[in-house]
């Protein structure tokens, strides 16, 4: 099992940041290759993703823990993927996010293709940083009010 482990700093309160995580539908817009989210049923999304111009369906289970800072999630199937999303607060008007990504890298190669070994951990760890640069953009730019 391989584990990264990112962070970047939002200038958002926590709670803004935390109300966009639980957007679901619109992980699209900073996640590479997600062509299609939508959550359903207790804690599940279902995400469409495309990669090499194949699309791939995951089923993920979504568990939130820490009064609203910590968010764990798991593929279903496929990959084997788990991560762990953290919110800590810097002051009342921004916040530290960190993200735990833990995979197994043959299943990895086999659901998504692409390199193997330190390649592999090298395109996963620029993907995971574009995707918190993308969420970062959405977040300050939208600064959607808590509870919408």
């Amino acid at each position: 099992m391989h584990t990264l482990e990112e962070q970047i700093d939002l200038d958002v309160p926590v709670q803004v940041a935390w109300e966009q995580l639980h957007r679901v539908h619109q992980y699209p817009e900073f996640v590479d290759g997600l062509k299609h989210a939508h959550a359903h049923g207790n804690h599940r999304a279902h995400l469409d993703i495309e990669v090499d111009g194949q699309e791939r369906v995951f089923e993920t289970a979504i568990s939130d823990h820490g009064a609203g800072q910590v968010m764990d999630w798991r593929t279903l199937d496929g990959a084997h993927l788990h991560g762990t999303v953290v919110l800590r607060q810097l002051d009342p008007g921004s916040t530290q996010l960190q993200v735990r990504v833990e995979y197994e890298p043959d299943a990895v190669h086999e659901a998504f293709g692409g390199p193997h070994g330190f390649a592999q951990s090298g395109v996963i760890e620029r993907t995971v940083r574009s995707d918190l640069e993308q969420f970062k953009r959405l977040v300050e730019t939208d600064r959607p009010l808590p509870g919408g």
